[in-house]
């Protein structure tokens, strides 16, 4: 029993605690009044069933391994996304590192959360299984689906895409559709193991916890790679195989997924720019903001219904009434795992994982425990870390006991290259009882010094198909012995009497175009494109059509190529080969000398190539740098005839197609086409496949050439089958830009001095051609503004028109300025080809049956044209007759031949399109980032490349530059910098670096925070530089060269070092250094340091 001391002492504490309460609760409520009191009427008292409290509880807690929550069905091409990726502010929106440290101390997650809240993280024991303990809950249990599904319809939680800042792993961003601004999800807590690309449902703060917006500094490049994230489709189709064909198409932006060489950059400066003004991303509301993302682009339903209407309505009521602030939120579950957790891309760390509370504490702050730094001997039982090469994923555990028996006996002997070599891995699981997701590792994919390793990496980290073709899939071909039967000459045209050929990249071998030019009377001529009949030899379900769908597109990574279909046929019996019988599909045109079609022929042929062009001999015709006889003493240095025809019927027919493209060229820009192509880099290999140099190729006329008529074909297709089947052809569209951010560009222009018109393609063209012949004479600017009109466009994507039934408009493809387009040029590396030849075979077919009834009812059908004159058609000709499609005979026949042809449905076709879409991006991925790692083993071959930079942007941290050699972006980082300091004026955008001279350096933070200046600046002492003029002179007047101290920089030119103090604005000139980092070490990278000479160094 107590005694009265006791009793007193417990009386009192008691007493204590009961004020304590009473405080607290008159605390919260003088915060509610002013929360109250600072809402605009009728919006406050509604909006918490939109931000905070819920309605109602969930009726069930769902935890585990991350994957609970509503499991979502195959993606449908409504939900393919065309939002931009927007910037992300670091130190703009709150110190997020310091607001998570504080969730995880106290256990919260933000004010006014719901749930409940977990303990410290103090400690963090381990089972036998992984690092858990039952008792310690880090994170939320997700929700059910049931009550995720309730809370969606209620408008209390919004489903969304998470996308993390490549700078800042505790920063995510997630779009709603309907609300003008992008959610911030803030810290590890609020982001509940969500991983990038998860579909997650989100609930939002109330509005007291929003963030602030801010102005930033400036994002990226629209010329080499992407995430880090400001542009990328800069070309879509571009590669070895197709450089210069469709390239409009690809005049749009998307993000990518890569770890270097940026395009979006996610902005840290807490300064301005003059590059964007204002917010980034999708920025604060404005009335006449466009949020376009995968739902609102593509879905033919909106939420402007129920009551998940009215809360969306208040949410933009909110934000229209605090316009500086950011909404933020947190993931209340995992709708859809994104496909990225099953490819990881990493490093192992070679020390055994401390599960105490240190070694916590360290795998969240990215540091080793000083316990961890000696090699120490690992059991199956122990934990090793594994480091993401992509810097959005956190880092992982990895149990010894589950990696390969090689890499796990290496590790047991103490062999400590294995944290040298990359590992692909894929996350197994993720429970709230664990700050860090557990992971496995699938392969050893060696050195990551070593450019096969990296590519191997992105081809495992896009998920793109290196295996060999099935035994099952080769069955499905034909014989080497192949000849066409006998039964397609009688059905299909015989065109082999026309002079007919290919124009493509020297290196090609899958050749699935050729072109060919007759003149008629009357100034008419008659243009034929004809293309590969693949879909004769890949037949629906079969192996090899199943096989195609899966790999959906060829993949042309620098020295390496990855063929959708079997090189047998891609390569040979498919191949449109010179002097080979090859079947086709043919569109014929008639054109008149101004560039106006009189009519179309569409139909199935036999052709035969009689030469294959390189685009650069294409390009020497059409300047006139070889005449016939010249081109004939070539022999087997040039290309090589077949056939009938003769050198001159060839440079005959290409000049007469490259005039005529011309014509075609000018009414398609005359009709809103916009072109925002800039030169590509282009690498030149030594013998061993390694790059020893680089430069930028600028575009041919050849490629134009090409180009047009494809084009040309592509919108012809997309007629003929969107008319013929509403509910089921295969499209491509391409949205209208991000409103705001367009704006955002033309004042960038305005303050500038350039006049820019961005109501339309067409207008915003004319004005960037005004621009070029006004900067003439700095064609860096303006490649530069090219770069920035880039960032406001969204992605192209393919789409089944069924599924946009009643929005006709939002068919329509925005760069080029076409109501209608597909893909139908290139069945060799597209499966999305494919299908719409199935689809034009089925059109062929019912026309062909259509016609012949009516022949028998009027006797006046005479069958497919003649090779002097065009057919009449009725479904495939220059007019649709749609009285006769929509007649009930026209019906049934159109119906018969989809199911003859197996022209799939709307459901299944929008299924088809959303996985090309997702396919499609991960080989535009996977192409860039084979470019950066390229682009890196030649700057480490090099070790250090001077050039020319311009400054894009300032800030108080940091500066982005351009360097138009490599037509890259990067950024140079300056806070924190023993020995330098930094000035910052904001009001007139300018920077000061200079180097300590006299006092000495204070340090303001962390010591382990700092870096030399060298990580900063490649500085010289002016008595080593050596002026290439002195040297000269030097050697003159007999001098010995040798002693004079040269720089090692070979590359330089005539590129000299700036000096210090060195004073900085907007679209400065400075000289920089590169030089590649990483490779065994980590990710790979290109560093950029500022290139000065300094006496006081």
């Amino acid at each position: 029993m107590r005694g009265p001391a006791e009793h007193a002492m417990a009386a009192t504490a008691s007493a204590e605690e009961a004020d304590k309460d009473k405080k607290r609760r008159r605390r919260q409520n003088r915060r509610s009044k002013q929360i109250l009191a600072g809402m605009p009427a009728g919006v406050c008292g509604s909006m918490d069933s939109v931000c905070g409290q819920p309605t109602e509880w969930p009726e069930n807690w769902k935890g585990g391994g991350g994957s609970g929550g509503v499991k979502g069905r195959l993606q449908k091409a409504s939900d393919v996304g065309f939002s931009s990726l927007p910037a992300m502010h670091i130190n703009g929106e709150g110190d997020a590192g310091a607001m998570t440290a504080g969730f995880l101390a106290r256990g919260e997650i933000c004010r006014s959360w719901p749930l409940p809240t977990s303990t410290s993280p103090s400690e963090a024991p381990v089972d036998g299984v992984a690092p858990r303990n039952t008792a310690k809950m880090y994170f939320s249990p997700y929700w059910s689906e049931r009550a995720v599904e309730e809370a969606i319809e209620k408008g209390n939680a919004f489903k969304a895409t998470f996308r993390v800042n490549a700078h800042n792993r505790l920063e995510a961003y997630c779009t709603i559709v309907g609300v003008p601004v992008d959610v911030l999800i803030n810290g590890v807590a609020a982001q509940n193991r969500a991983i990038e690309g998860d579909i997650v449902a989100v609930m939002l703060d109330p509005v007291t916890s929003w963030t602030r917006l801010k102005g930033s500094n400036v994002p990226s490049n629209p010329t080499l790679a992407e995430d880090s994230n400001v542009v990328s489709e800069v070309r879509e189709v571009v590669g070895n195989k197709c450089a210069g064909k469709e390239e409009v198409d690809a005049s749009c932006c998307c993000q990518t997924y890569n770890n270097g060489l940026s395009r979006y950059q996610f902005n840290e400066n807490v300064g301005t720019s003059e590059v964007a003004q204002g917010t980034t991303g999708n920025g604060h509301g404005s009335s006449d903001r466009k949020c376009i993302n995968a739902v609102e682009s593509l879905h033919a339903q909106t939420f402007e219904q129920g009551e998940a209407a009215r809360a969306l309505e208040r949410i933009r009521a909110m934000i229209n009434s605090y316009p500086s602030k950011r909404p933020t939120g947190r993931v209340l579950s995992i709708i859809r795992m994104s496909p990225r957790r099953g490819t990881i891309i990493g490093f192992l760390t070679c020390k055994k994982w401390l599960p105490e509370g240190e070694g916590y504490g360290n795998l969240v702050n990215g540091q080793v425990s000083k316990k961890n730094k000696n090699l120490v001997s690992l059991s199956d039982e122990d934990y090793i870390q594994l480091t993401p090469t992509d810097p959005k994923f956190p880092k992982m555990l990895v149990a010894v006991g589950s990696l390969p028996d090689a890499v796990r006996e290496r590790l047991k002997n103490g062999d400590g290259t294995v944290d040298k070599e990359l590992v692909a891995a894929q996350i197994d699981e993720w429970n709230e009882e664990s700050l860090c997701p557990q992971a496995r590792v699938l392969h050893i994919l060696g050195r990551g010094g070593e450019i096969e390793p990296q590519i191997g990496a992105i081809l495992f980290e896009n998920a793109i198909c290196a295996a060999n073709f099935s035994p099952e899939s080769l069955a499905c071909l034909p014989d080497v012995t192949w000849k066409i039967p006998v039964k397609e000459f009688e059905t299909r045209h015989d065109l082999r009497n026309i002079c007919t050929f290919t124009i493509d990249p020297s290196s090609a071998i899958d050749l699935d175009d050729a072109l060919s030019v007759e003149k008629k009377s009357d100034g008419i001529f008659r243009v034929g494109v004809h293309i590969a009949d693949v879909s004769y030899f890949v037949l629906p379900d079969t192996a090899l059509d199943t096989e195609a769908q899966i790999r959906s597109t060829s993949v042309y990574i620098l020295q390496h190529k990855l063929p959708m279909l079997p090189p047998k046929l891609s390569e040979e019996v498919g191949s449109l080969i010179p002097g080979a019988d090859r079947l086709a599909f043919s569109i014929i045109w008639d054109i008149d000398c101004f560039g106006n079609i009189r009519d179309r022929w569409i139909g199935r042929s036999i052709i035969q190539s009689c030469c294959k062009l390189s685009y650069d001999v294409a390009q020497d015709i059409i300047d006139g740098s070889f005449d016939e006889d010249q081109f004939s003493l070539l022999g087997s240095l040039g290309p090589q005839l077949h056939g009938q025809f003769k050198w001159n019927d060839v440079f005959e027919s290409l000049r007469s197609l490259h005039e005529i493209s011309k014509k075609l060229r000018d009414i398609r820009f005359k009709g809103g086409a916009l072109w925002l192509e800039t030169a590509k880099l282009v690498f030149l290999f030594d013998e061993c496949g390694t790059p020893y140099d680089s430069f930028l190729n600028e575009r041919k006329e050849s490629c134009s050439l090409v180009e047009e008529f494809m084009l040309l074909a592509n919108r012809s297709v997309a007629e003929v089958i969107s008319r013929a089947f509403p509910d089921c052809a295969l499209l491509r569209r391409h949205p209208e830009p991000n409103l705001r951010k367009l704006k955002e560009f033309e004042a960038f222009c305005s303050k500038h001095g350039f006049e820019l018109d961005t109501s339309s393609s067409g207008q915003l063209h004319l004005s960037l051609s005004k621009i070029r012949e006004k900067l003439k004479n700095d064609p860096v600017l303006f490649d530069i503004l090219i770069s920035y009109a880039s960032r406001p466009m969204q992605s192209a994507a393919y789409f089944c028109t069924g599924d946009l039934r009643g929005r006709e408009n939002d068919w329509a493809h925005y760069a080029l300025s076409f109501p209608l387009y597909t893909h139908f040029t290139s069945p060799l590396r597209r499966y999305p080809d494919i299908i719409v030849h199935r689809t034009l075979s089925a059109i062929l077919d019912a026309e062909d049956n259509y016609l012949k009834k009516k022949q028998s009812l009027l006797g006046a059908y005479k069958g497919e044209a003649s090779g002097s004159e065009i057919a009449t058609r009725c479904f495939t000709g220059l007019y649709f007759d749609k009285d006769a499609a929509e007649s009930e005979e026209g019906s049934q026949i159109l119906s018969a031949a989809a199911l003859k042809f197996k022209v799939p449905g709307t459901e299944v076709l929008a299924e088809v399109a959303a996985y090309c879409n997702e396919r499609k991006l991960a080989s535009r991925h996977a192409e860039e980032a084979g470019e950066k790692v390229y682009l890196w083993a030649l700057l480490k071959k090099k070790k250090v490349l001077v050039s020319e930079a311009r400054v894009l942007g300032l800030g108080p941290r940091f500066l982005s530059v351009y360097i138009p050699k490599l037509a890259i972006e990067r950024r140079i980082y300056y806070d924190e910098v023993e020995g330098l300091t930094v000035e910052w004026f904001e009001t007139t955008c300018t920077l000061v670096l200079d180097i300590l001279r006299n006092k000495p350096f204070q340090r303001r933070g962390s010591p382990g925070k700092f870096h030399g200046i060298e990580d900063v600046a490649l500085v010289l002492n002016p008595s080593e530089l050596v002026v290439p003029e002195m040297a000269k002179k030097a050697a003159e007047v007999g001098y010995d060269t040798a002693s004079l101290t040269f720089s090692s920089l070979a590359d330089n030119g005539e590129i000299y070092p700036t000096v210090f103090p060195l004073v900085l604005r907007h679209l400065s000139a400075v000289p920089v250094a590169l030089h590649a980092i990483g490779g065994d070490d980590g990710p790979l990278d290109i560093r950029v340091r500022l290139y000065a000479c300094s006496y006081f160094w």
